[in-house]
């Protein structure tokens, strides 16, 4: 019998996954879907093949469970960061910060990863529906802010706004400075939602 390096066997059980977990995130951002198999993933957390699926069926599988680690980690992190906040202004730009902020460690390189491959239609059919619902839930704040705003062109607004701020997550990836990008986000937001004449 192996040796497990934890104080029970669940929580031996616990830790393989998570290190599979991260090992699969890792090759999901760094070599896209094709890269996540149950042979790579293994190799890279140090487990054997059959190891994996211990774990986890397929590469289907695998790539289910990072979408599961991801978003919700992250959607409760927005959800902490809004409760209280009044006033749609306010939600808006806590929304944004904190979005930024998470870009900044990190957490928005899987779901970057998950929709190229939703893009180039590499996703398995079974990951689909659960990361749309997930990143319908993600927006969900956002889009209700601008609602409450009453800005005009209400989803057409939303999806320029959420390519500025795709562009800023981008220019965070590449080194510019987190406070400078979150200040030049939050003008062009408030810019594009402030009352016209």
């Amino acid at each position: 019998m192996p040796k497990i390096a934890a104080p029970s066997v669940a929580e031996h059980r616990l830790r393989q996954r998570d290190a599979l977990l991260r090992a699969a995130t890792e090759l999901l951002v760094t070599g896209g879907v094709s890269a996540v198999t149950p042979a790579a993933v293994g190799a890279a957390a140090g487990l054997s093949r059959p190891g994996v699926y211990q774990y986890f069926s397929s590469g289907a599988d695998i790539l289910a469970a990072v979408i599961e680690d991801a978003f919700p980690r992250a959607n409760e992190s927005l959800r902490n960061a809004l409760d209280g906040v009044a006033g749609p202004e306010r939600r808006l730009e806590t929304y944004l910060r904190e979005t930024l902020r998470l870009a900044a460690e990190g957490a928005h390189r899987p779901a970057a990863a998950l929709a190229a491959a939703l893009a180039a239609a590499q996703l398995p059919a079974e990951c689909l529906a659960r990361l749309g619902e997930l990143h319908r839930e993600q927006a969900a704040p956002f889009l209700a802010a601008l609602e409450e705003l009453e800005v005009p062109e209400l989803q057409l607004t939303a999806r320029l706004l959420a390519g500025v701020i795709e562009a800023a997550m981008g220019a965070i990836d590449t080194g510019a400075p987190l406070a400078l990008v979150t200040e030049h986000t939050l003008a062009l937001v408030r810019f594009a939602v402030a009352p016209r004449p």
